[in-house]
């Protein structure tokens, strides 16, 4: 599965993935959470105890006015949403979310 992979002070890249939950949790920690913040179909699969455990934050997330709603903690990626489960992102959808996370913040 082709993803962006986002971690904390490094710009995103691109990664392949095995489907399945055991690979989504090696890239970001043992207790996966997917939040579904754009209009896109993809999701923010995002380690759900990192702001807990001590994680880096990484990148915030914001509304259309730029203001900060949200803060992500430690590896997060940007995978694209199937019919049933997560999939690959598009050529589109991989240089618009390397775009838009692209600053380390």
């Amino acid at each position: 599965m082709r993803v962006l992979l986002v971690e904390p002070q490094k710009v995103p890249r691109e990664i392949e993935i095995p489907e399945g939950l055991k690979a989504l949790q090696e890239a970001v920690g043992e207790s996966i959470e997917a939040t579904y913040p754009f209009e896109d179909f993809v999701a923010l699969v995002t380690n759900g105890n990192g702001k807990f455990d001590g994680s880096q934050l990484n990148r915030a997330l914001r509304t259309e006015d730029g203001e900060v709603y949200d803060i992500i903690a430690g590896n997060f990626l940007v995978v694209g949403l199937g019919s049933e489960d997560f999939a690959s992102l598009s050529n589109e959808l991989v240089a618009k979310y390397k775009d838009y996370f692209g600053v380390p913040e």
